[in-house]
């Protein structure tokens, strides 16, 4: 035969499950909710009085028996079936049980014998009944308390010992592994689908971890000049500029085991657990080097040590903290362990932990500027169907100081703004309203506004508009508008210049512009109302910063109070004398008022325009930079948005906001 000599296929054995020993408790629950259900449709028997029952319900003739149960000192009175209708009310118009239907208490000086026997005397032969004397005897009792305790010992037991699935670990989960790793471990090819390629902007960080993950894949390369591998790289940036992305490109490109876990992995209930998962780690990874492990997050278990030991509340995070310490640059050596670590908060960071020899890098990731806008809206379109004459490049003018996740947002918004409107392609008015959407909330145009307060809105916005308008060094405004969105009741929206230095003069005219909205309310209704509190809030931080971290006061001169360390947050006094602080409290007062004189001056002198404007806005509810030009002329000095627009096409309004509150 052809199949002679061959052996038999065998199917692959499957794995033996053990018991599992929920199912009991789970067929007890059952058990018991089917015995409820069978039971739901019955009354229970009711309780009475002795006297209550042996002058109605024993003399009455519908007694069937009557069991006395001597050591519980109990009787039971079971009625005929008969006589079952005429009760039927007493048990809430349930039928009752076969029985016992009623029960009666007495105490221990109840003569059982001699009550019931002159009784059944004193009845007609026709109204008598049985009378049982018994004792109930109890089997489980005793067994019951002599196997409890041992049953839940064993039961107690079997729960700890068994392996908890979610605990995560290499090492199975239980309560005994608690103070196993939690990380996980990247180890095949292929398990992180993210490259390089699909992390766009961040060209100075990506060379950095470009080198770490090429000296992984050639180290002769280096060490042949006498190069020693980095032992860690610290990622710093604000949140959503690409961190924990750059981190998974580095896990896709370096063919190397990567274990990635956050910092709050290490924090446990428990004492000594978090040392205990450090410990577990390192030695994980030193079985594996050369790797990479990724700490997302280090800021919680990071945090700089107190000083002050009658104060902290929390040894354990600090001891984490000594064990992490130790591990990256101790007395022994993590030869080819890389750690790789991300926060947004470096500046709480333990000084110790930030030392070269544990982390010799310190990588910046911050905010994309316009061509890594660019490339980030590029990456993010890849999925999304484009008008034919869409053009990218003005979305990246649109958006400054937008992350790389706002990005994302604004290309997921307006792909649902599209779908909502019933369209096919996603085209350039969808990414303005999805812009409008996140950075000042949803239109509430339900909003119930009284026709005076609509008139105070206008005048407010009109301010601030025609006074950033008018000042060469504020920023330029782009759209404003009175129709409500999220908690604001009217928005501006402008086009910051993407510089890195700000001069008094230029914050001075911000201040100014801020202002505008309270003081237009002040020309026009000769009052003040609370709609001004963001801008009174905005407006009192940066005086404060200006006098107080800039030196930009001629009284407090060049000083600066800004801790970059973070440190003095936990000191009881100010750095300075209550006299400097009356100083800095008058040179504040100074500031503003200084920027409400100019707001005033400005607005006073084009009135007529102001007034143009306001009436524009609650005829349109939505006024743009064009509007502006055609009522005050081209904008003299600074960015002319309107230049901007004509020149690349970038069209309407964006990222900063001010925004009037509902006090």
């Amino acid at each position: 035969m052809a199949n002679e000599g061959q052996r038999p296929q065998q199917r692959p054995q499957r794995p033996k499950r053990g018991f599992n020993w929920f199912s009991l408790v789970y067929l007890v629950l059952l058990l018991g909710f089917a015995y409820m259900w069978m039971n739901s449709g019955t009354a229970d028997p009711l309780k009475k009085e002795w006297m209550d029952v042996k002058d109605t319900i024993l003399t009455s003739g519908d007694v069937d028996k009557l069991v006395y149960v001597r050591n519980e000192r109990k009787g039971e009175i079971y009625l005929k079936q008969s006589a079952l209708e005429k009760y039927k009310n007493q048990f809430g118009g349930r039928e009752p049980k076969g029985g016992p239907h009623f029960y009666f208490l007495v105490s221990d000086k109840f003569d059982a014998e001699e009550q019931l026997d002159k009784l059944a005397e004193s009845l007609p032969a026709e109204a008598r009944f049985r009378v049982i004397v018994e004792e109930h005897k109890s089997y489980w009792g005793p067994i019951i308390e002599w196997l409890l305790f041992p049953l839940m010992l064993l039961l107690m037991f079997f729960l700890f010992m068994r392996p908890m699935r979610g605990m995560g670990g290499g090492a199975g989960g239980g309560i005994f592994n608690v103070g196993k790793s939690q990380a996980k471990l990247y180890e095949k090819a292929g398990n992180v689908k993210v490259t390089f390629k699909d992390v766009a902007g961040m060209e100075e960080a990506k060379l950095e971890v470009k080198e770490i993950v090429d000296f992984l894949k050639n180290p002769k390369k280096y060490t042949a000049l006498g190069g020693k591998i980095p032992k860690g790289a610290l990622l710093v940036g604000p949140p959503g500029t690409g961190k924990t992305l750059l981190a998974k490109a580095v896990a896709g490109e370096a063919e190397v085991p990567f274990f990635s876990m956050s910092g709050s992995d290490f924090v446990e209930m428990f004492v000594g657990v978090g040392a205990s998962r450090v410990r577990d780690l390192f030695r994980q990874a030193k079985e594996k080097a050369p790797c990479i492990v990724f700490i997302d997050e280090i800021d919680a278990v990071g945090r700089a040590r107190s000083k002050n030991a009658g104060f902290t509340s929390n040894d354990e995070r600090e001891n984490t903290l000594n064990q992490l310490l130790t591990e990256m640059d101790g007395f022994g050596s993590n030869s080819g362990v890389i750690i790789l670590a991300a926060t947004n908060r470096a500046d709480i960071l333990d000084k110790a932990l930030m030392r070269a020899g544990r982390f010799d890098r310190q990588i910046h990731v911050d905010l994309p500027e316009l061509k890594e806008r660019l490339e980030i809206f590029k990456v993010h379109l890849r999925g999304i169907k484009l008008a034919p004459d869409f053009q990218i490049d003005f979305l990246a003018k649109q958006t400054p100081g937008f992350s790389g996740a706002d990005i994302a947002n604004v290309c997921n918004e307006a792909a649902l703004i599209a779908a909502r409107k019933n369209k096919t392609v996603v085209e350039k008015q969808d990414f303005l309203d999805a812009i409008d959407r996140i950075v000042g909330g949803l239109e509430r145009k339900s909003k119930i506004i009284t026709p005076e307060e609509k008139k105070t809105i206008a005048h407010h916005e009109a301010g601030h508009a025609t006074v950033s308008w008018l000042l060469p060094n504020a920023n330029p405004l782009l759209k404003v508008t009175i129709i409500p969105r999220g908690q604001s009741l009217g928005a501006a929206w402008y086009l910051p210049e993407e510089r890195q230095l700000t001069t008094t003069e230029q914050m001075m005219d911000e201040m100014a512009a801020t202002i505008g909205g309270r003081v237009a309310e002040e020309i026009v209704n000769g009052r003040i109302s609370t709609g001004a509190l963001s801008d009174l809030e905005k407006l009192t931080k940066q005086a404060y910063a200006m006098v107080t971290y800039f030196g930009m006061s001629e009284k407090i001169g060049n000083l600066s109070y800004y801790d970059s360390t973070g440190s003095r947050d936990m000191a009881f006094s100010k750095p300075y004398s209550e006299k400097t602080a009356e100083m800095i409290d008058d040179e504040v007062k100074r500031l503003i008022d200084q920027a409400h004189a100019t707001a005033l001056q400005v607005l006073t002198e084009n009135r007529e325009g102001f007034e143009k404007l306001a009436a524009l806005l609650l005829e349109r509810e939505v006024v743009f930079s064009e509007d502006l030009e055609a009522i005050f002329g081209p904008r003299k000095g600074g960015v002319d948005p309107n230049k901007l627009l004509r020149e690349d096409e970038p069209v309407e309004p964006q990222p900063e906001e001010t925004a009037e509150k509902e006090a």
